[in-house]
């Protein structure tokens, strides 16, 4: 049980990664050493698994999917978008230098220690880190795009955003920010239960996972440093995203008034700035920074310490 109640937390961990605009649940996947096995987990739902489920061979199917440890993580990833959607919410409209320095000081810490899993730093690896860095900046200097209820497009949302939901550094909710429906999808349908929006979103995730892990699994298989060396500059190009001061970027008409959805003023991007003095709020953003490099550095010794018992207990059950 406690080995489970571990895969909750690090799914609760993911979940509430991913409903930050910035940062990837991926990224926490990496830094916990469950991003491999999760891939692997996800790539074996194919002909296989379901001949095993026709047979009703449930046992070969649990063993060879993996199922308790997805389960595991999917039930965190659960807990925490429902439970803190709300949360942060709120966080995000009354505090959100604090929270953005939070989630900054995080991302910063985890392109260190994601960085140097890489065995080996050859000319290759480090062509593959600028690219990840180069696309990462890009698509944060993309312009969002407007709300849009089509199914179809909600459907290609689902695919973006579950693609890059996995992927260190490519945060889903931040994809979704750039397609213009984070705040459809992320706060507005979770809260207000609205499957006519969740669907179809369900379905492009559902569909763009199963695909997407088989290209992953192979080239993290046969390219391992290569990678995780475009996964670190993910990371790194996406930290930007999360400079703790930023203004909204409102969108106006042609006469330049400011236009309103539902009594809210329509926020079509963050223009990052310097802070404007050195008081409380600043000293207070950069504890919050601090707070975060070090939650990293506690789940990199928390998932060092796990490893070290799981190789401990192989090598007992060998003896044995």
């Amino acid at each position: 049980m406690k080995k489970y109640f571990i895969l909750i937390l690090k799914g609760i961990g993911m979940g509430a990664a991913n409903v930050i605009p910035g940062v990837s649940g991926g990224t926490i996947a990496l830094i916990t050493n469950i991003f491999e096995r999760l891939i692997n987990s996800i790539k074996s739902f194919n002909f296989h698994a379901i001949k095993l489920l026709f047979k009703w061979k449930l046992k070969d199917f649990i063993e060879y999917t993996d199922l308790y440890f997805l389960l595991s993580i999917l039930l965190g990833v659960l807990i925490a978008i429902i439970s803190l959607a709300k949360l942060f919410d709120f966080l995000f409209t009354n505090y959100p230098v604090y929270i953005w320095g939070y989630f900054f000081g995080l991302v910063l810490a985890s392109v260190f220690f994601v960085g140097r899993t890489v065995s080996k730093w050859t000319i290759s690896v480090i062509i593959s880190f600028l690219i990840g860095t180069t696309i990462a900046v890009l698509v944060s200097i993309l312009n969002p795009a407007t709300e849009n209820y089509n199914f179809f497009y909600l459907i290609i949302c689902g695919v973006a955003a579950i693609c890059s939901m996995i992927l260190p550094g490519l945060s889903g909710s931040f994809i979704l920010f750039i397609m213009g429906n984070y705040q459809l999808v992320a706060i507005d349908a979770i809260n207000d239960r609205n499957f006519e929006i969740l669907l179809p979103v369900l379905i492009g995730a559902i569909g763009g996972i199963l695909l997407f892990s088989h290209i992953l699994s192979w080239v993290f298989k046969n390219y391992r440093n290569q990678t995780i060396s475009l996964l670190t500059g993910f990371i790194l190009g996406s930290v930007s995203i999360l400079w703790p001061w930023q203004k909204p970027i409102y969108l106006f008409d042609k006469l330049g008034v400011k236009i309103f959805d539902d009594g809210e003023a329509i926020i079509t991007g963050y223009k990052r700035i310097f802070p404007e003095s050195i008081n409380t709020e600043f000293w207070l953003a950069i504890i919050f920074i601090v707070i975060g490099i070090l939650s990293i550095w506690i789940i990199e010794k928390a998932a060092e310490s796990e490893k070290k018992d799981n190789l401990k207990n192989n090598k007992n059950k060998n003896i044995d």
